[in-house]
């Protein structure tokens, strides 16, 4: 990880936890009125499962990257594109710590914002019975919801000085080394691959379904 600071790395690490804040704030506004339907939480849930899967395709190339420098350079610690590197070094000042301790945080939002826009999916499609869309989008919030916990532990981990501890890390007991460093570059890559890959399912199936679920939609609002 390069150590070279850049007057966009604080704002850029702001700029990316106030998008993960915001769709958890919309995610929220949903499941409070869940019971009202007004006419516009459903373009609220589809607007955030488009912006989560925008941020979960900028997230998975950062991990195809790793994977592609590693072929290169099997032996070296993982690598991070410069965007990502100026993220990490922004949330490691944003927090007080190194930029180490900032990847982790890094990723921990990254995988936030993808998290919301699979919850997202689930309330834009749960008012249609027999959803396929659905089904596949629940099955995501239960895979990513669980990468994401891990992420939780890594980061609280790495903040209090401790080894990482998760799955990635064989619970902080691989040392520092070849063998860490390319178990952590493929899990997080190949975690991130099958997350992006159900999440097109997901989109794939809600495009079949798009005019079952906007009626269903349009029929629970006239009830209303």
């Amino acid at each position: 990880m390069h150590t070279t600071t850049s007057v966009f790395d604080t704002p850029g690490a702001v700029l990316l936890t106030a998008w993960c804040v915001v769709m958890w704030a919309a995610v929220a506004v949903l499941t409070r009125t869940r019971h009202r339907r007004p006419p516009w939480a459903y373009r609220l849930a589809l607007a955030v499962t488009a912006v989560g899967l925008v941020g979960q395709i900028g997230h998975v190339q950062e991990h195809v990257a790793q994977v592609i420098y590693w072929l290169w350079h099997p032996n070296d610690p993982g690598w991070m594109t410069p965007l990502g590197d100026s993220l990490a070094r922004g949330y490691g000042q944003l927090t007080g710590t190194d930029p180490a301790v900032g990847m982790e945080v890094l990723h921990l939002v990254g995988n936030f914002i993808f998290l919301a826009g699979l919850v997202g999916a689930v309330l834009a499609t749960r008012h249609v019975a027999s959803s396929s869309a659905h089904r596949w989008a629940r099955m995501g919030v239960i895979m990513q919801g669980i990468h994401g916990l891990e992420h939780v532990a890594l980061t609280v981990t790495a903040a209090a000085g401790l080894p990482p501890v998760g799955l990635s890390t064989w619970f902080g007991l691989l040392d520092a080394g070849p063998g860490l460093w390319t178990y952590r570059v493929w899990w997080h890559f190949l975690a991130n691959v099958v997350g992006t890959i159900v999440f097109t399912v997901v989109v794939a199936k809600f495009w079949r379904e798009r005019h079952r679920v906007g009626a269903a939609w349009a029929e629970l609002t006239t009830r209303a």
